[in-house]
């Protein structure tokens, strides 16, 4: 299979139709990638110095964190150099590379996503059990486990994908290396890597949705039950924050992967992904930030600190 493989290199194309806009592309995903890790960074550090939000909400929100930052680092840096460049090229293991980590990141995403909304219906459902079931150990292996069967899911359809032999052209029709693009150059039989791909998005990513869906049924029934409407109001904002970014990387992901077959056109699932790999990690710290009393407390006291020494 090795010998078969006669390229080496591929091109991303990135997005031609807008090359007259390139400049102004480029500079507004640069504020935006450069805007989500000092985002993602920023509650990754408040999270770690702060006394009062060493919760397992938090704890799950800065797991969400450190994911986001190497999600979009992923991506968005070639991203960046098909604006500045006609002919930006990536070389056959540098573009696997990129594939893998971009799915098993997204993929483990909606396992820390799942883990936290399990941890939001706890907290609700079951509050005066909530210390004791949300535990120390259990949140660490809540998030060991998503970010382990991430992995898993992913490794094996990379194992295949890294056997195929790529002698079909090099240029791909999409920012990076999206396993679609990649598949259509293979000169072999996809149909394993395709299936297995469809498989986990069948399965594991509607199951994750189903449980994050029956969990709010659950929390919704709660929050509806409470007799004081400022601690409805308050139930509800805690909620609200995570159910917003559940919504874009489930719908960009059943759009662009729930199909039986990779070879189609990826016009506008480029578009979508862009949602999914640029706009929803800047989100994330935002939501979770810009409406949280406990954090804005927490960010302020950590800045009087710093300044007291």
């Amino acid at each position: 299979m090795a010998n078969k493989t006669s390229v080496s290199n591929f091109i991303l194309l990135g997005f031609p139709s807008l090359r007259r806009w390139h400049l102004l592309l480029f500079t507004l995903v640069l504020v935006i990638y450069i805007l989500t890790m000092a985002g993602n960074s920023l509650i990754i550090i408040i999270v770690r110095l702060s006394q009062q939000l060493q919760t397992p909400m938090y704890f799950f929100l800065s797991n969400l964190s450190f994911l986001e930052i190497w999600f979009t680092t992923a991506v968005v840096p070639k991203m960046l150099e098909t604006f500045l460049r006609t002919r930006t090229t990536i070389c056959l293991h540098c573009c696997l590379v990129q594939s893998f980590f971009h799915f098993f990141l997204g993929m483990t995403e909606f396992f820390i996503l799942t883990a936290m909304s399990f941890d939001r219906y706890v907290a609700i459902c079951k509050p005066l059990h909530y210390t004791t079931i949300m535990t120390r150990k259990l949140c660490s292996l809540l998030a060991l486990g998503s970010w382990s069967l991430g992995f898993v899911v992913i490794v094996m359809q990379a194992a295949f994908l890294w056997k195929l032999p790529f002698c079909a052209g090099n240029i791909i029709d999409h920012y990076f290396c999206d396993i679609g693009p990649i598949l259509k150059l293979a000169c072999a039989d996809t149909s394993l890597v395709e299936l297995l791909g469809l498989l986990a998005t069948i399965t594991i990513i509607p199951s994750c949705f189903i449980f994050t869906v029956v969990s709010y049924v659950f929390i919704i029934s709660t929050i509806l039950r409470i007799p004081s409407s400022k601690g409805r109001q308050k139930a509800f904002s805690t909620c609200a924050s995570h159910l917003t970014v559940v919504t874009i990387p489930y719908g960009a992901v059943l759009f662009m992967y729930l199909k039986p077959t990779a070879h189609s056109s990826f016009s506008f699932n480029k578009v979508v992904s862009v949602l999914n790999t640029v706009w929803t990690p800047l989100l994330n710290p935002f939501i979770y930030t810009i409406r949280n009393k406990d954090v804005k407390a927490a960010v302020k006291a950590v800045v009087k600190k710093a300044i007291a020494k």
